[in-house]
């Protein structure tokens, strides 16, 4: 149980600093080292300014930066309940036992969503 009660706590001071140091300022956190190299976004780019603008309740802006990371938050908190769950003892009927094609097709999907994001016009999938 101290590892869910570590990685809650350091989750939530995270969170708690995301929410308060703005991402849209520079010199607050480091660029994403792909865009740096490459010039083009990863499936990543966005995702701390998403975060932030869902610590400040605007899930629009979220949706701007990443969308990704906006629909794939929720799957990331229900595996955070799931695990706790695990380790309290708790039988969850294994129902996080993940069937081998939904991980090929979430690989699938972020790199669609990373190839898409790249067209040259298609600024609708960039991080604003």
């Amino acid at each position: 149980m101290p590892s869910v009660l570590a990685v809650t706590v350091a989750g939530a001071a995270a969170t708690l600093v995301v929410a308060t140091v703005s991402p849209e300022e520079p010199g607050h956190y480091p660029t994403c080292p792909f865009l740096a190299l490459t010039g083009a976004w990863c499936p990543g780019c966005g995702s701390l300014r998403a975060l932030h603008a869902l610590a400040q309740g605007d899930v629009v802006t979220a949706w701007q930066r990443n969308p990704l990371a906006v629909v794939l938050l929720p799957l990331v908190a229900l595996a955070w309940v799931a695990w706790g769950l695990r380790i309290a003892g708790r039988d969850i009927g294994h129902p996080t036992r993940i069937p081998v094609r939904w991980l090929w097709a979430l690989v699938v999907a972020v790199l669609v969503f990373w190839a898409a994001r790249n067209i040259p016009g298609w600024t609708w999938l960039s991080p604003a």
